[in-house]
């Protein structure tokens, strides 16, 4: 083999923030603070101050793979910290703070983080639950509270204590440089350990223009919090395109979205559904439209033909992706190819309510229950695996899921069910495992079964999701009885009260004689979907 004569630079998340305060250094990054003002600077300060927490990091001890935890909103200090952890080699975790306090507390313990940045607003969650957490853990606030628990440092000085004369390690580029677990699936949640050279390959194929392109041009708002999926890359994504970026902080509202986007002449939305629902209603409402807005990326579950056109009718092009945690997250991109500008417009409209095309570095097939690969004809219905460079190939520190989701030769089962057309499209079709997405956030249906079977009346237990017009999907609880017994909505409610926040509980519990069942004894959820498909829940 003859080897190229070519750089051999690792790749590291590093050169995303060293190259924009080289090359865009005057570009903003805005910031909704938690206290409400705008807080405004650019990427060559942000540089400077990332240096300074990376050098207060290594003060503190923090060792290549030590595993450093945020729990903090969309704003410049979590930008840093995206980059001033991963940047000395640290593992950047970031944490979902609307999680159970049992999902909580086992991702912080089976993380083993050495430190937490927390958010004011937590503070009351982490002062419950620290008990529970990792003794050794240290604690610095992101801004000045007050509270019970022990702190090391506020942010701010750590930063303040040191100076910028600090220059960017370099090590290998398989080095892992951020954490986040998933809770969408059954069971406890399981860790997705991102290397530097994974993420910044992920952030080469989401800056693709058939992708999420971004430009020096460009304002981009990313309301899909940083803490799902690393903020769909953008905390990367946007330094090595130059981009100004805007971060919501704590409101997401649509009166707070709308001043940033008219505010900032926004061009480009990231969030899921819910976010852009809401937005669109309170245009609506308040009879405003928006003058900058051209993109809003929507993930995280599909969207409907109705929203869509909405957004169209603005002017708006809304485009639906789709991915995993365990993609990095993209995987496909809703986007037409020249073809199909021959077609209507209500035939563009389906091409763009499929889950897209896979962006180039990420391969997919679909197989039948036998693992036999199935024909791309559009028609044909199978498990949907994918692999890629940035796509897992192991749960951190979980050889059994690893096993049982991820083969020899790098496929991934999504356990998502999947037609796939001769172009690529892919179109899901069912969830293998009936996970419930609402608002964006995943609602484990075996979970809820499992817990509400513990209540003294119940005999038989299944959770769907049904449709919603805020949500997109809520959970909906279907039960049958124990001889002599009447289960009660209020009884199994307050039940799984104990166990779930309240935005993971059902919406309504229903009652049956029978739940409907196969020929081996399991229960038909695709029956009980037909039966409850326009099920509305009554006002209370």
């Amino acid at each position: 083999m003859l080897r190229g004569l070519m750089g051999e630079q690792e790749l590291l998340v590093s050169m995303c923030i060293q190259h924009a305060a080289r090359n865009h250094a005057d570009t903003e990054i805005v910031s909704r603070t938690l206290d409400g003002p705008i807080h405004r600077y650019t990427y060559g300060d942000a540089e400077r101050r990332a240096r300074r927490l990376a050098k207060a990091l290594l003060r503190l001890g923090v060792e290549p793979g030590d595993r450093v935890a945020t729990m903090a909103w969309n704003t410049y200090r979590h930008f840093e910290l995206y980059h001033g952890i991963s940047g000395i080699g640290g593992v950047c975790h970031t944490i979902n703070p609307v999680l159970s306090d049992e999902q909580l507390i086992y991702i912080f313990n089976h993380a083993d983080d050495r430190f937490l940045f927390l958010e004011a607003t937590f503070i009351p969650l982490i002062e419950r639950l620290r008990a529970q957490l990792p003794a050794g853990m240290q604690i610095i606030l992101l801004s000045p509270a007050e509270t019970t628990l022990s702190v090391l440092a506020l942010y701010e000085d750590l930063v303040a204590a040191e100076n910028e004369d600090f220059d960017w390690p370099a090590f290998d580029e398989r080095s892992a440089c951020a954490l986040c677990y998933t809770s969408g699936t059954t069971g406890k949640p399981k860790g997705v350990l991102y290397s530097h050279r994974s993420t910044m390959l992920h952030a080469f194929g989401a800056s693709l223009p058939g992708a999420i392109a971004m430009g020096a041009t460009d304002v981009v708002l990313p309301v899909v919090p940083m803490f799902h999926v690393c903020g769909w890359a953008t905390p990367y994504t946007a330094p090595m395109n130059g981009v100004k970026l805007v971060y919501p902080g704590p409101k997401t509202d649509g009166a707070s979205i709308y001043e940033l986007i008219e505010g900032e002449g926004v061009t480009i939305g990231l969030g899921v559904p819910t976010v852009w629902l809401n937005f669109n209603n309170y245009l609506r409402d308040n009879n405003q439209n928006v003058t900058s807005l051209r993109t809003v990326l929507s993930g995280g579950t599909a969207i409907s033909k109705t929203l869509l056109q909405a957004y169209e009718a603005r002017g708006v092009t809304m485009v639906h992706a789709w991915g995993m945690t365990e993609m990095s997250p993209l995987g496909t991109i809703a986007a037409l190819k020249r073809k199909h500008s021959a077609l209507g417009k209500e035939a563009q409209t389906d091409v763009r309510l499929t889950q897209g095309r896979a962006v180039f570095g990420v391969e997919m097939k679909i197989v039948n229950d036998e693992g036999v690969e199935q024909p791309h004809d559009g028609e044909t219905m199978g498990e949907l695996l994918v692999r890629g460079p940035w796509v897992v190939r192991g749960y951190y520190n979980d050889e059994e899921a690893t096993k049982a989701v991820v083969e020899k030769d790098g496929w991934f089962h999504t356990g998502d069910v999947a037609k796939i057309d001769p172009d690529g499209y892919v179109k899901l079709t069912d969830r293998r495992k009936d996970v419930i997405k609402s608002g964006g956030e995943w609602i484990s249906s075996i979970d809820l079964e499992n817990a509400a079977m513990a209540h003294e009346d119940v005999a038989e237990a299944a959770v769907i999701a049904i449709p919603h017009p805020k949500w997109d999907e809520r959970p909906l609880l279907i039960v049958t009885a124990r001889p002599g017994r009447q289960p009660t909505r209020e009884s199994l409610t307050a039940l799984l009260a104990k166990r779930f926040p309240k935005w993971m509980l059902p919406d309504d519990v229903i009652v049956l004689d029978e739940l409907p069942h196969t020929g081996t004894g399991k229960v038909v959820k695709l029956k009980l979907r037909e039966m409850f498909r326009d099920y509305i829940v009554a006002e209370r």
